[in-house]
Parts: C-alpha cells; structure tokens; sequence
C-alpha cells in the first residue's frame, strides 16, 4: 500500500469511512475530533473511551479494533481531508474524570508528544467565529457526567 499523501488520499480504501464519518459529525456540530471520527467509524465504542476517562485504560489506542499502521493511516487521511474542508486545528485537552485528582489522559502506548498531539487536536468547522468558539463547550463538558468537571480548549 503507498504511503497516505496530500495528492493521493482520496483514493485511499479508507477515505470513504473517513469522510462519511467527518461529514456525519460536521452535520451535528461544527468540531471534529479524532475520537469522535473513530467512534462514528466503528473502530472505537463510547464505553471504552468512557473507561479511559475514569483510567480504567492506560491509553486509548489500546481499545482501538485496528492495527496501528491503520490507525495511523485513518489520522494522516483525517489532516489531509481537515484542510481540504478548511478546518481549523485547535488544540484540546483530555483530562480524567472522576474524584481522584485529575491528569491528563494518554492516547497512545508510547505517550510520543507528535503522534499525542495530533490525536488531542480538534478540527473546527470555518464557519464557527471566534465569539462561537468561545462558547463551545470543553470536551470535558461534553462527554462529562457532572458539569463541574471543566478543562480548558
């Protein structure tokens, strides 16, 4: 398989479960997250990243159903499409839930700052202004069970 580029991405096997998940997303709100584009593909359910909220995981990529160089390959296609819809990255911190003291959570087994940062990256819609982005909610706040728990975008 050729390695994912700018020029060939969209005839990658992957790119239609891709763009359908993004698209799906975007339909809903004016952010994408790569957790989100997981779940929506299928790859990844909503109770493991529960579980990995409350550190009952060490790292995210270990609930991922892929190999790592298909799942590497689903965020290199992800950059390239982003900028392709003009989405703006914005940088998102993942923090624990629960009563215990609150860290930041891994996503990947190495904990490699490059490959965490594109994972801890969301993408936002060019329609959504400065003043609309200020009041989205925090990811904490959006898949947190009690509202007090807040991190900062």
């Amino acid at each position: 398989m050729k390695k994912v580029s700018v020029n060939n991405f969209r005839q990658d096997p992957l790119f239609a479960r891709v763009e359908k998940a993004v698209q799906s997303l975007l339909a809903q709100s004016a952010v994408v997250a790569p957790v989100e584009v997981f779940i929506k593909m299928g790859m990844l359910r909503q109770a493991d990243v529960e579980a990995w909220r409350r550190q009952q995981l060490p790292y995210l990529e270990q609930a991922i159903q892929g190999s790592l160089p298909k799942i590497s390959r689903i965020l290199r296609i992800l950059r390239f499409y982003a900028h392709d819809l003009n989405l703006r990255p914005s940088h998102a911190a993942y923090c624990s839930w629960g009563k215990k003291q609150r860290s930041v959570l891994r996503f990947t087994k190495t904990g490699e700052a490059n490959i965490e940062k594109v994972w801890s990256m969301h993408l936002l819609a060019p329609t959504l202004g400065k003043k609309a982005k200020r009041s989205l909610p925090s990811i904490v706040e959006m898949e947190a069970p009690e509202p007090h728990q807040l991190s900062s975008d």
